[in-house]
């Protein structure tokens, strides 16, 4: 072979291995996690590592004579919303689950512990009695109408209830799943904290099944910001986890009896709607033989839901999700990024089980390997962290071109550290939202809501359909980037 052929071999190889190293998913991984800190409310600890932020909202709860300090800001916005708030924890749990070791190899594992554990904490403290929840603490009303870093915060912080007079079976139900899942993540590192979650998941679950009810209907500050579309989809979802949690037949029992009315074929997973990530479990317990024997004929119907969905995403179902024209699954104009993380996480966990069982599943244009399913989630996963169009990575600080103006209270203002003086509520919106300039804090780790269909993305604090992040967008990516990493 010429020299000139050799040289030509070898350029060409260390371009394939540019490529093929060009996103750093380990890096992207520790960003995620890092992210969850920014949101934290209540008094931090000392091993904080994202620094610009300080302790606050320090007083919730106290109206009501109960500690309810901790937990997460949903968003961009300082209100604790708790039906989001547990499907970000369910995630987040059943990421440091499923993908427990190659969390432990990129030593996140801990972080992400951590990071459940904040969630979890304060579900304990808004749980403090078997039929009473608190599900809300401050209002997207009065709260949107101030610009003020959580610090600061002058809102009004109400605390917000479910109880026997006034259930909400999607509430209740949601936060025994998010307490069953991080039952299961923290059975080796913490026993006896395993066991406190799932007492606490066992209550609430029989508090749901006795009680049923939309929760806005109880909490309707929350309607116009985590309106629930129904609640059995969580019962299921929350049955899913507690039987993974206990193996107790009652549970399974609870699944075999909703398996005519099983969601059908969902066209998403998201905040609102669980049937997806129910069905996908299911689906790799029958895969697994986990279920042989207990009713499992009926039990086909969530496999073959599960199974539909997936098709669906990767383009070879009845019912094809639509993509832009750079390649990305596209659902709706505000936040779509969320339902591409969670599309994401199920796709991989169903493809680890179909590896693992040696299985492959049949979609209307033919047989999928599980390899093609992963080689799917990647393209979706480059895409937002940086090829696409745009060449912009909708991951906050990662990469060189990422979003500057997060619609976000606490990035958009000067951090507390640097400067003590309050800023007030309106004083917030002069001096900082209206501001042509990048975030003096970078919010790490932060999905964004993502570009248009046509693969546009207006960077503007104002623009919060796309420019605003929140906690249910970045859960579901921890899981899918540890396995890629």
């Amino acid at each position: 072979m010429s020299s000139t052929n050799n040289f030509m071999l070898v350029f060409c190889l260390v371009i394939l291995f540019v490529n093929a190293a060009s996103i750093d998913y380990g890096a992207a991984l520790t960003k995620s996690l890092l992210y969850f800190e920014a949101q934290r409310s209540g008094k931090l600890p000392s091993n904080q590592r994202v620094q610009w932020r300080g302790d606050s909202a320090l007083k919730d709860g106290k109206g009501d004579g109960i500690d309810l300090t901790g937990g997460y800001y949903d968003a961009g916005d300082n209100v604790k919303f708790g039906f989001p708030m547990a499907f970000t924890i369910t995630m987040l749990a059943w990421s440091a689950t499923e993908f427990k070791s190659q969390l432990q190899s990129k030593n996140e594992l801990k972080n992400a512990l951590n990071a459940i554990k904040w969630g979890t904490d304060y579900f304990i403290k808004a749980h403090k009695e078997p039929h009473v929840l608190y599900g809300e603490i401050g209002d997207g009303d009065s709260d949107h109408q101030c610009w003020e870093r959580p610090e600061d915060m002058t809102t009004p912080r109400d605390a917000y209830k479910i109880d026997e007079q006034q259930p909400g079976a999607d509430l209740t139900a949601e936060s025994a799943a998010a307490l069953a899942a991080a039952a299961i993540a923290f059975k080796r590192a913490d026993p006896s904290y395993s066991n406190q979650l799932l007492t606490h998941a066992k209550q609430l679950f029989d508090f749901a099944k006795k009680f049923p009810g939309k929760y806005q209907n109880s909490i309707p500050v929350a309607t116009k910001f985590y309106a629930s579309s129904g609640y059995e989809d969580e019962l299921l979802w929350a049955a899913v986890w507690l039987l993974k949690a206990t193996q107790d037949k009652i549970y399974l029992d609870y699944i075999n009896e909703r398996s005519t009315s099983c969601g059908g074929t969902r066209s998403n997973l998201s905040w609102d709607d669980k049937y997806v990530g129910a069905q996908v479990l299911i689906a790799k317990k029958l895969l697994k033989n986990k279920l042989a024997g207990n009713g499992s004929t009926s039990l086909n119907e969530y496999k073959k839901n599960a199974e539909e969905f997936i098709c669906n995403c990767i383009q070879k179902g009845n019912n094809n999700i639509k993509k832009t024209n750079g390649g990305l699954l596209w659902w709706q104009p505000w936040n779509n990024l969320q339902y591409v993380t969670t599309a994401t996480f199920v796709i991989t966990s169903y493809a680890n089980t179909l590896s693992a069982t040696k299985n492959s599943i049949q979609c209307t244009s033919g047989n999928v390997e599980p390899s093609q399913l992963i080689n799917f989630v990647k393209s979706q996963v480059d895409y937002i962290l940086g090829e696409n169009p745009r060449k912009m990575s909708y991951m906050v600080g990662f990469g060189t071109n990422y979003p500057q103006k997060v619609h976000h209270r606490g990035a958009s203002i000067v951090s507390i550290k640097k400067d003590k003086s309050p800023v007030g509520c309106h004083e917030g919106f002069v001096k900082w939202f209206y501001k042509n300039a990048p975030n003096p804090n970078v919010l790490d780790g932060a999905i964004v809501g993502g570009p248009d269909i046509s693969d546009y993305y207006n960077d503007s604090r104002s623009n919060f359909q796309q420019a605003e992040a929140a906690t249910a967008n970045s859960a579901p990516l921890v899981g899918v980037l540890a396995k890629l990493a």
